[in-house]
């Protein structure tokens, strides 16, 4: 075993963490659906979404049985929805293809929707303690200090650190090792700030001999993000109900129910009744807030309008939904801004990301 192993087994006894909720019990399902969720994402964020989601899809024939507009009503708020999306085809296949058994190879891990290599290492190493190496964001960012690579950690330089976090694994304790190694990232080996007091693997760490472990892993190369605009109209009966429209299933919130939108030059007693065949006497316009993607950036104008139908039309179709904010029954997923808009009528901040 590698110096660096065994000193960071040596730490993780004493100092890593053994209480997370997907720890107790440490199955395969569990293991999957807590990488799933912390695919850029803090543990603290995901326990509270974990727990929820455990306790509504105790198991893979659960969460392959339910519609998928109940299981993006429960990932409301994480962010990045097509992980949900995945979760939910990837059960479907596990129950048709794998018997209800999470595989237990790399190859079959792989096959499965939203799962790359280092999420299929993670579930091998964690949940059957075979011998894979991960590359999460902690894990780049250790390897990084650890060997004072000075480059952005991907392309080419992510094809070295995969070659290094291989060498380094031990021969046994791999789950131990899996956890220990992200722990050090999470805990110590912090983006700012990093502990190199308490680290366990300090004495090797080349950065730190070179004094410039807080300038590493170097950022990625940064473009501007794209602007957009778009007005978010919340649409309101006279007993309170708003109307919602589901998404397309693919792209930016995908599948979700939202809030119509429309370009913020249209004319909107004409869009309205051309789209929805309501009517309206009136808008009330709220501040206008962004909404940041990881490939733009959006800024969102609220208009709010008690409707009616139009007289003499009639307009109905299967992606329209009236929403009651206060007792719908019906559980489906709204994207976080617009459960904020509803809850909130207005934002209350200029940024909402």
């Amino acid at each position: 075993m590698s110096d660096f192993a065994a000193n960071l087994l040596g730490w993780f006894r004493h100092s890593g963490r053994h209480d997370l909720p997907w720890q107790r019990p440490r199955t395969p399902y569990r293991v999957w659906i807590s990488e799933v969720m912390l695919q850029q994402t803090q543990v603290v964020t995901v326990i509270p979404f974990f727990e929820r989601f455990m306790a509504r899809f105790p198991d893979i024939h659960a969460l392959a049985a339910t519609p998928l507009d109940e299981v993006l009503h429960y990932w409301t708020g994480l962010g990045y929805y097509s992980r949900a999306r995945n979760l939910h085809a990837a059960a479907c296949l596990i129950r048709d293809r794998h018997r209800g058994h999470l595989p237990a190879s790399i190859a079959e891990l792989r096959e499965l929707p939203g799962i790359g290599r280092s999420t299929a290492a993670a579930i091998l190493a964690l949940a059957y303690d075979q011998r894979a190496a991960i590359l999460d964001g902690n894990v780049k960012r250790v390897l990084s200090r650890y060997f004072a690579i000075q480059d952005w950690p991907g392309g080419a330089v992510e094809k070295r650190l995969w070659r290094l976090a291989e060498e380094l694994l031990p021969e046994q304790e791999i789950a131990a090792y899996t956890q220990a190694i992200m722990d050090l990232g999470a805990l110590v080996c912090t983006r700012r700030r990093p502990q190199c007091g308490i680290c366990p693997v300090a004495g090797d760490c080349q950065a730190l001999q070179a004094g410039i472990q807080a300038d590493l892993p170097a950022p990625r190369p940064r473009r501007p993000l794209p602007l957009r605009h778009t007005r978010m109209l919340l649409l309101q009966d006279a007993s309170g109900r708003i109307l919602l429209e589901q998404r397309p299933p693919t792209g930016v919130w995908g599948g979700l129910w939202s809030l119509p939108e429309c370009d913020p030059g249209a004319e909107l007693n004409a869009w309205i009744a051309e789209r929805f065949a309501l009517v309206s006497r009136g808008y009330e316009f709220g501040r206008s807030f962004h909404h940041g993607f990881s490939h733009f950036r959006l800024e969102i104008e609220p208009v709010h309008a008690v409707v009616q139908p139009a007289p003499d039309r009639i307009r109905d179709a299967v992606n329209l939904y009236w929403y009651r904010p206060n007792g719908d029954n019906r559980r489906i997923g709204l994207p976080g801004p617009v459960r904020d808009l509803i809850e909130n009528r207005f934002p209350y901040s200029e940024d909402h990301e």
